[in-house]
């Protein structure tokens, strides 16, 4: 789905107040102090250009007292200035990583909470990337613009001081430069934001495509794709660059820009004051003095101007943070949503519509009612709309006009909590995370004993080959539970539904994935599972569309046919159809009716 373009004009104000109030306001007491540190170390600064006029003077005058406390002063100055910078980067350090790691828990509770909708629009890798490169931006500029800018400013106040104390003339004179480079230097600024949001958005496409190019090299290799996806990562890797050297030459300006306005700034200066030393109206401590001072305010203004870089950048990265966190979920709760208490547990679907977008329909005046207690197959061929329906039940979507109901009470009426603890899915796709077996089984109940969890997975058929694996229950699994088999990681699924105990059981194609072995022994802890339950089952497998009290035949996201095995084999419809050509949804499978009349036989 494409994306609007972002309107980045006029914004930078906002979008650093929202920053202030939603982030930077809660840590105001370390603020505080931070801005105390800037404050000792710009007055410190600006005593040095007065210190050596003074000095400078003393040693004219064979003043001795003078020259004798000059290097107490400097000393006490310089002494003050050093620790108050090493206290001011700490705290800077210790209140911008707490609102980096603020920003990135809102961020992923956010994303957690998002529609499936909502998280299909970008890749995971694109999403994973917003947590390092745009945060590695946003937090280079809060740490800048407190050890840079805020400092930086400070010093250059207490320095211009320091000059209009010494030569007020001279301190108009050099200041007339810095308009003439500022201009030039906001122009770069909003290009270098333009083109960070294009790098931002590049990059992490650049992160989907290596994902994605990575997670499937089996079918890459088997298709010799490796020259394909050398060409379209290349490609990538190119328009990245092209974009960093946009950056980079942009930045690359500044530099020679400060570098000219500092040398005018310079020379004037120079010119002026031969002319006031010469009619004898200043003096050479003064000139020491003024010269000292504008040569350290030349550093810090060179590094707001350069600051002006990061920042944009920062602003880009921003603006994609906040888009996305005011991307607010369509899947919510209606005030007053009660607790869903299910009692017999049968679900109707009452004139079901569905539609993914506006131009893709998927389901179409679904009426349907599976019975509590009973085991419901849906059948068809792929997109005939099985998982659309189902993914309906959980409010994964929600319909786009009809209701579905779970003992009479619409799911959007019920809390989202409370509807998903009535169900435990069993999927094709078992998601395991990186963490212990016991772990990821008791992701169905997090409260459950050490016994409750072992009597799940024996249940599940999965309590052998974990006693078997090194660590027992306590081995981790893996990434995606890559340490397992498919049958193990299966089973495993399945003890996490068994612990969980839901009334209602959602199967979506829960053993077509696994070798016979395997199957089997997921049968049998299926078969357990299933019992006494509402289930919604996607299958092809003969072994379960068989043995099914009600089997639903789905074609072009319509109900054809409704009935059990033999009923449907009888009619000759649809299901009969997919009977005779060995298929329902993608593949082939064993011949319906002939196990039908074998069966009988």
């Amino acid at each position: 789905m494409s994306k609007a373009p972002l309107d980045l004009s006029g914004d930078t104000l906002p979008t650093l107040r929202r920053l202030w109030h939603g982030w930077m306001q809660p840590h105001w007491p370390t603020l505080l102090l931070v801005l105390a540190c800037i404050a000792l170390v710009a007055g410190a600064t600006g005593l040095y250009p007065i210190l050596i006029n003074h000095a400078y003077d003393a040693f004219t005058a064979k003043d001795t007292q003078a020259i004798l406390y000059a290097p107490i002063f400097v000393i006490a100055v310089t002494s003050v200035r050093g620790f108050s910078l090493l206290a001011q980067t700490i705290l800077t350090n210790r209140v911008v990583t707490q609102i980096e790691a603020d920003m990135q828990s809102a961020l992923y509770a956010h994303l957690i909470d998002a529609d499936l909708a909502q998280l299909g629009r970008e890749s995971p890798a694109a999403f994973t990337q917003r947590f390092t490169t745009d945060f590695a931006f946003i937090k280079e500029a809060l740490t800048r613009l407190s050890t840079v800018f805020l400092r930086d400013v400070a010093q250059i106040i207490a320095l211009v001081c320091a000059m209009l104390w010494i030569d007020p003339v001279l301190t108009i004179v050099a200041g007339l430069v810095v308009p003439f480079a500022a201009i030039p230097i906001g122009r770069i600024g909003r290009k270098l934001r333009r083109v960070a949001t294009s790098t931002q958005e590049q990059i992490g496409a650049m992160a989907g495509l290596v994902t994605e190019s990575l997670a499937g090299a089996r079918v890459a290799k088997t298709f010799a794709l490796e020259g394909y996806l050398k060409g379209r990562a290349s490609k990538a890797f190119d328009d990245v660059r092209r974009l960093k050297m946009k950056a980079a030459n942009a930045r690359g300006r500044l530099d020679p820009l400060l570098e000219v306005g500092g040398g005018i700034a310079v020379a004037g200066v120079l010119v002026l004051i031969g002319l006031r030393i010469s009619g004898g109206t200043s003096t050479v401590g003064a000139f020491t003095g003024f010269v000292t001072a504008l040569l350290l305010a030349a550093q810090p203004m060179r590094s707001i101007g350069n600051l002006n870089a990061i920042v944009q950048e920062a602003m880009a990265a921003l603006k994609r943070y906040f888009v996305l966190m005011d991307e607010a979920p369509t899947i919510v709760e209606r005030p007053g949503a009660g607790t869903l208490a299910v009692t017999a547990g049968t679900i109707t679907f009452d004139k079901v519509r569905f539609r993914y977008r506006e131009d893709a329909p998927a389901l179409e005046g679904i009426d349907l009612t599976v019975s509590g207690g009973k085991t419901t197959a849906l059948v068809g061929r792929s997109g005939s709309g099985k998982s659309s329906l189902m993914a309906l039940v959980p409010r994964l979507y929600d319909v786009t006009d009809g209701a579905v109901r779970i003992d009479g009470i619409d799911v959007r009426d019920a809390t989202i909590a409370s509807l998903r603890a009535q169900i435990a899915l069993v999927s094709q796709e078992v998601v395991l995370f990186d963490d212990t077996v016991k772990a990821n089984i008791a992701f169905g109940r997090p409260d459950a004993s050490e016994a409750q969890i072992v009597a799940a997975a024996e249940a599940a058929a999965a309590h052998p080959f974990i006693a078997r694996l090194p660590e027992g229950y306590e081995t981790r699994v893996g990434p995606g539970g890559s340490r397992l088999s498919g049958g193990e990681r299966q089973r495993v699924s399945l003890a996490r539904a068994i612990l969980k105990d839901a009334p209602i059981l959602l199967l979506d194609e829960a053993t077509s994935a696994l070798d016979a072995e395997s199957e089997g022994l997921v049968q049998v802890a299926l078969a357990r599972l299933m019992k006494g339950r509402t289930t919604l089952v996607i299958a092809h497998r003969l072994s379960t569309v068989r043995d099914a009290d009600v089997i639903v035949v789905m074609d072009h996201g319509r109900v054809a046919e409704v009935g059990n095995h033999e009923e449907l084999i009888a009619r000759g419809g649809v299901y009969a159809k997919l009977s005779r050509l060995q298929l329902t949804d993608d593949g082939p499978v064993v011949d319906l009716a002939a196990h039908a009349d074998a069966r009988r036989a």
